[in-house]
This record gives C-alpha cells, sequence and structure tokens, in this order.
C-alpha cells in the first residue's frame, strides 16, 4: 500500500498537494485526526483498489491535532505500513503576504498579530517538520509549479501524461460542449453524394481513401497534428490531463470520421496519448 502523510504550515499549500496527489490516483483523506490514522490505514488496505494509494492529510486546526506524529507514525509502521511524510513550508514574509491577499486570519492568531499565530504554528509542527521525508518549500511556487512538484514526486508516467480525445461529430447536431480545439472538415467533397460511398463510414477504407485522397487533406491533418503536438507539452506544465479536438463535418459520418481517425493515428504516432472517438456516427 503506498501511504503519503500530508501536513504543513497554514497558508504553505496543503490543498493544492491534496489536489495534486487526487490528480495521480491517491484516495485523499483531509482534516484527519492523528489518533484515526491507523484506523483509517488499515480499512484503506481492506478495501483494495483504489484506496490502496491513500493520502492524509493533517491540519493543525482539528481539535484532535497532536504534536506526536513520530508516535503516530511509529504506530502506523508497527502495524506493516511504510509512509511517507511530506512537510510543506514557506518563509513568514510569504505566508503573511497569503493570508493578507485573501484577508483571512491565521487559525492560532486569536487576538494576536499574524506573525503570533504563524510562530504558534510552527511551535507545533516542529516535530513534524523534523520528521518529514520530504520537505516541500513553496515560497517561490506558484499552484502549477507546486501541483507538477507533487506529481514528479508521487505520479507514475501515465497519470501525469496529457490524454488527448480526437472526437468527431456532426455539425447539424451542435457543437461538442467540451471541445478545446475545433476543427472543420467541410472544405472536403462530402461522401455522402457519392453513391456508393454513401452508406459506408469514415471509418471504412473506401471511404477514407476517398476523404484522404482530396487536395488538401493530408496537409491539413499534418498541420493540426503539428499544431498539437506544439502546444502538449505547455498544457501539460499547466496541469491540463485532458484534451478534447473536436472534428466536425456535416453529418459526422464520413469527412470527421476520417479526419479524425488519421489525425488520432499521426498524433500517437508523435508520441501522444491519442484515442478517436465517433459521437454522431449511427446516429443519422
Amino acid at each position: 500500500m503506498e501511504l503519503v502523510i500530508v501536513t504543513g504550515v497554514s497558508g504553505g499549500g496543503r490543498s493544492t498537494v491534496a489536489r495534486a496527489l487526487e490528480n495521480v490516483g491517491y484516495y485523499v483523506v483531509d482534516n484527519l485526526p492523528q489518533a484515526l490514522m491507523v484506523t483509517m490505514a488499515e480499512l484503506a488496505y481492506r478495501s483494495g483498489g483504489a484506496t490502496r494509494r491513500t493520502a492524509m492529510v493533517l491540519d493543525v486546526r482539528s481539535r484532535a491535532f497532536s504534536t506526536d506524529l513520530a508516535g503516530a507514525v511509529r504506530a502506523l509502521r508497527e502495524r506493516g505500513f511504510r509512509p511517507h511524510v511530506v512537510f510543506v513550508d514557506a518563509d513568514d514574509e510569504v505566508l503573511i503576504r497569503r493570508f493578507e491577499s485573501v484577508r483571512r486570519s491565521h487559525p492560532l492568531q486569536g487576538d494576536g498579530r499574524l506573525a503570533d499565530g504563524i510562530a504558534a504554528e510552527r511551535a507545533l509542527l516542529a516535530g513534524a517538520r523534523a520528521e518529514s521525508d520530504v520537505l516541500i518549500d513553496t515560497s517561490q511556487l506558484n499552484v502549477n509549479q507546486l501541483r507538477a512538484r507533487v506529481e514528479e514526486l508521487f505520479g507514475t508516467p501515465d497519470v501525469r501524461t496529457l490524454r488527448i480525445t480526437v472526437l468527431s461529430f456532426g455539425f447539424k447536431y451542435g457543437l461538442p460542449p467540451d471541445a478545446d480545439f475545433v476543427v472543420d472538415a467541410r472544405f472536403l467533397p462530402n461522401p455522402f453524394w457519392v453513391p456508393e460511398l454513401r452508406d459506408h463510414t469514415g471509418l471504412q477504407p473506401d471511404v477514407s481513401a476517398y476523404v484522404l485522397g482530396q487536395p488538401g487533406a493530408q496537409t491539413f491533418v499534418s498541420g493540426y497534428a503539428d499544431l498539437i503536438e506544439a502546444s502538449a507539452g505547455g498544457f501539460e506544465r499547466e496541469g491540463k490531463r485532458y484534451l478534447t479536438v473536436a472534428v466536425g463535418c456535416t453529418g459526422g459520418k464520413h469527412r470527421s470520421v476520417a479526419i479524425g481517425e488519421a489525425l488520432a493515428g499521426r498524433l500517437r504516432d508523435a508520441g501522444l496519448a491519442a484515442h478517436a472517438q465517433h459521437r454522431d456516427l449511427g446516429r443519422e
């Protein structure tokens, strides 16, 4: 079982770390009392499946928070677990700016100053920081950089990869609402008007050869493949995990299907995780 314990200073980025762990397949339990860590780990282990990768986020604001994180981790190890402890930290000046930007008081501030709350929390968490396996200082990291750091540490290559769906559709049925790119294949002659092709689809070799053999068709596919390939790295760095490229023709049966299959194939040849889907095929 893969078990991660996340703690750290308020304003340091625990929530971002938790979301990043969810992105790479962890079952995340937020604000868990330390007294329930062993119970939660055993339940997750027995449940199997997705919970075999579990992250527990400990918050100093919890009434059940204990400064004895080392003892809690030791109890987990005695039960056979091997937890990774992640501590999220940032410089005091950075924390103050973050709290002031959202106009929120520190959870341990009370009637004192913001700096007093930060100092009190640091004292409570000193032992946890010393016992951590991974210390992430977020002082100079933005949200995307922090997410990328967590995914680098705990993600597997397949979950960090941008997944591209090339979706064929018919304009007469409306645009796909989740499309990131919309590609219009209606500039190509319509096989619908070729009697021997009318009842076939773009998945069949005769229609595909007809569509891709038209002037400009191959250049069209290559141009969009180059565009998507060039932007894929940027999308990944910005945290996007799924990209939908919608290829449309009139009815979503001939041209868009053939072009969609060709485009998905070209993207796979470029080393991208791409597959084709056909929304309106068989709808007519």
